[in-house]
């Protein structure tokens, strides 16, 4: 289960690649070329130094003009560290791989839209030592996808409309066209989705109404990844059989981040992820799979 709007607006490019190459072809109008293989990366760029730094979402991808680090960061809002955090990443990770950097910031905020798009430069004015030109994608240039058409047309897109312009006035279109776009493609894709755009939502009314949409088609509330959001307050003598429900999706979450990611999952790994019936370490799990480098590192603690 996506647990925040910082998660899934980064999150949904680990589980659709193809979608940000789409975005900044189609949303930014750039040539970027077509990968041939997309390969999620360690996002810890941490050094020797306890110095912890991280990247939201880290992508290699393969093109025939070269390779290229795709550096994703969701950002919520104006934050000045950034100036000194964002150019140490692209330096620290073209120095490490030796290909180019790309750094692409998400949001749902346009004044912060606006912040992020600002070129950062060190060095004497007009003749700059660096400077970092940041892409961005938010509610000012990503499109609002009311039609259902369109939605089934492209349903990741259709996805990141909604989870960039869910506080605007369009919202319910945007909503209405995606649940009817969501019934075209596979559950386990549509059910991440789903969790998205939920993470997204802060306006409570669009929120419960995509709970209704998604009640209606039975995504959100009975697909094994979402299990653990079910309503409670049902009959005590079923309490057992949601709390082994609950601990059965997180531990297909906790999977699903591994292969999200292309970390191949052994059959023990499997196993010992799926037989575990404690949330709380689940949960650990669940957030190491995000960062760690093989699958055998989720237990690397224990």
């Amino acid at each position: 289960m996506v647990g925040s709007t910082h998660e899934a607006l980064h999150r949904i490019f680990q589980k659709d690649p193809a979608l940000l190459t789409r975005a900044l072809q189609q949303v930014l109008c750039l040539p970027f070329p077509e990968p041939r293989e997309v390969v999620a990366l360690n996002v810890d760029l941490t050094e020797v130094e306890p110095v912890e730094r991280r990247v939201d979402t880290l992508l290699r991808a393969e093109t025939d003009d070269g390779t290229y680090l795709l550096v994703i960061e969701s950002q919520g809002e104006v934050d000045s560290r950034k100036r000194g955090s964002w150019p140490y990443y692209l330096s620290y990770l073209y120095e490490k791989y030796r290909c180019e950097p790309v750094l692409i910031v998400v949001t749902q905020s346009s004044a912060t839209a606006r912040w992020a798009a600002q070129p950062i430069r060190f060095g004497f004015p007009g003749w700059e030592s660096l400077t970092v030109r940041p892409l961005v994608l938010g509610p000012d240039n990503v499109p609002v996808i009311a039609d259902a058409r369109a939605a089934e047309d492209d349903v990741p897109l259709a996805a990141l409309s909604a989870m960039t312009h869910g506080r605007g006035p369009q919202a319910a279109a945007i909503l209405e066209s995606l649940a009817t776009a969501l019934k075209t493609i596979d559950a386990d894709s549509a059910a991440t989705l789903v969790q998205f755009v939920d993470s997204c939502l802060a306006d409570p009314r669009a929120k419960q109404m995509w709970r209704d949409l998604m009640t209606d088609i039975q995504y959100f509330w009975r697909h094994p990844l979402a299990e653990q959001v079910r309503e409670e307050g049902r009959e005590e003598g079923r309490e057992e059989g949601r709390e082994q429900g609950r601990a059965e999706a997180k531990a297909e979450t906790v999977l699903q981040i591994l292969q999200w990611r292309g970390i191949s999952v052994s059959s023990a790994v499997s196993e010992r992820v799926k037989a575990c019936r404690d949330l709380d370490q689940l949960e650990t799990w669940a957030q190491r799979a995000m960062h760690v480098a093989n699958a055998a590192e989720l237990f690397a603690e224990e």
